[in-house]
């Protein structure tokens, strides 16, 4: 059966295919094969501006011809370096081999045993997947993050006059604001973002063993760690990470990917209160005239898009959860779990960003009910006995806790009309008596 958004066993590649498209240049197989040519180029050329005896004679104009490799790398070039790993039954050998013929078409056979000189395969790994996941948080992730944001800052803006209920362990509670009930969560995004932005991306290149053996052994006069540190730095904008196993630690990626969860986790919270906004009508939704809600309910308007991110957040950070965890893990000086695993962190970045689509989708169908939201304030006038019991605590006033208990703490509906009884009966002097009055559920929210 041909692989189409219709047969895809995962719904990333299916239904959600125009939304994650765009991560196929990160995340695919083709990607990743791609990017592994890149870091074995670059190496080879690093080689030859050092230069190595045996490289001296190479000509730096063929330069550009290699870097033509991955520049102008096709799917159908990476299909030749998956039938070479048909034969070897391993994909970073199936790339030097693919990139030897290349030498060999390129008149520069005489140089190809210095391709992947001294390495071993996670060397290009630890050095591809990070600096491809680098590129997709740039490229993708952080903008579209940042549009969300642009989004929620607007409504900061005009909302921040629209007096509210708060409402805690679901009960009536002292009123907030609306603008800034949104700014609490745009606060959280940013400093997440902000220490998410502060971990490094970092490679490995060290060897079998992390000791660079077979480069010192071969090359005893040269700095391999040095030159190493530079060519991730200075090719590949990554930290190269030193001493290590035959792999990279993973730890800031484990970070990263906590960091990820986090901001997914701030989202799920979020759509989860409008969804709660919206059950109480304090939001309506824009209509879409074409769409269904219910395939038994004509008049049914659903929060799906809220309901739809909160599903892929959950999913991306159970996954997330598994990366984080298991990654910094491995038997000894390397076992090969790290493998199999981390060839699906686009899984957890394309439900992030499919959670992403779905959450903006319904932010920007919110339409404010400010009548049911000042209908609410007004049928729970009882929320201002804090502020009064306050004002009479400031004034030394005995048990003015007790006594505002006494009267609110029942089961009856409260009025305006009623609370003005109240203060009428306190025993202090008209100036108060006034002070209190003007108090109202729309005036108590603070600052």
């Amino acid at each position: 059966m041909e692989l189409t958004p219709l047969t895809a066993v995962s719904p990333i590649d299916g239904r959600y295919r125009n939304k994650t498209a765009e991560l196929a240049s990160y995340f695919s197989e083709y990607a990743l094969i791609r990017c592994r040519i890149k870091v074995e180029v670059e190496y080879f050329i690093a080689l030859t501006e050092i230069p190595l005896p045996e490289l001296a004679s190479y000509e730096k104009k063929y330069n550009e011809t290699l870097r033509d490799l991955y520049r102008h790398f096709t799917p159908a070039e990476a299909q030749k370096v998956k039938a070479h790993e048909k034969i070897t039954n391993h994909d970073v050998k199936a790339v030097e081999y693919y990139l030897r013929e290349k030498f060999d078409a390129a008149g520069l056979s005489s140089f190809k045993e210095f391709i992947h000189f001294g390495l071993t395969s996670q060397d290009i790994n630890n050095t591809a997947i990070p600096m491809l996941l680098k590129e997709a948080m740039e490229e993708v992730y952080y903008p579209f993050l940042k549009k969300i944001l642009e989004a929620m800052d607007e409504c900061v803006l005009a909302w921040k006059n629209i007096p509210m209920l708060a409402r805690t362990h679901g009960q009536p509670a002292s009123p907030t604001r609306l603008g800034k009930e949104i700014n609490v969560f745009t606060e959280r995004l940013r400093k997440q973002l902000e220490l998410l932005k502060a971990i490094p991306y970092c490679g490995k290149f060290g060897g079998a063993t992390g000791n660079l053996n077979a480069h010192y052994i071969t090359y005893p006069d040269i700095d391999w760690h040095a030159f190493s540190s530079r060519l991730l730095q200075e090719k590949f904008g990554l930290v190269r990470s030193h001493p290590t196993t035959q792999i990279e630690h993973y730890d800031n990626l484990a970070a990263l990917f906590d960091g990820m969860k986090r901001i997914n986790t701030i989202l799920i919270d979020c759509a989860r209160d409008m969804w709660t906004y919206i059950s109480m009508e304090y939001f309506k939704q824009k209509i879409t005239r074409h769409e269904v809600g219910s395939s038994a309910m004509p008049h049914k308007v659903n929060p799906i898009d809220f309901e739809n991110a909160e599903g892929n957040f959950g999913l991306a950070n159970a996954l997330f959860e598994h990366l984080s965890a298991k990654l910094p893990v491995s038997r000894l000086q390397r076992d090969l779990t790290d493998s199999t695993v981390i060839r699906n962190i686009g899984v957890p970045f394309a439900h992030s960003l499919i959670g992403f689509h779905s959450f903006l989708q319904g932010w920007n169908k919110l339409q404010v009910n400010e009548e049911a939201i000042r209908e609410d304030l007004q049928k729970n006038y009882v929320v201002i006995a804090e502020a009064i019991q306050t004002i009479l605590r400031s004034l030394n006033y005995p048990d003015a806790y007790e006594k505002l208990k006494e009267f609110t703490r029942t089961s009856r509906h409260f009025t305006p009309q009623d609370f003005e009884s109240f203060i009428n009966s306190l025993q202090v002097d008209e100036k108060t008596k006034q002070r209190l009055k003007a108090i109202t559920p729309f005036t108590y929210t603070g600052k």
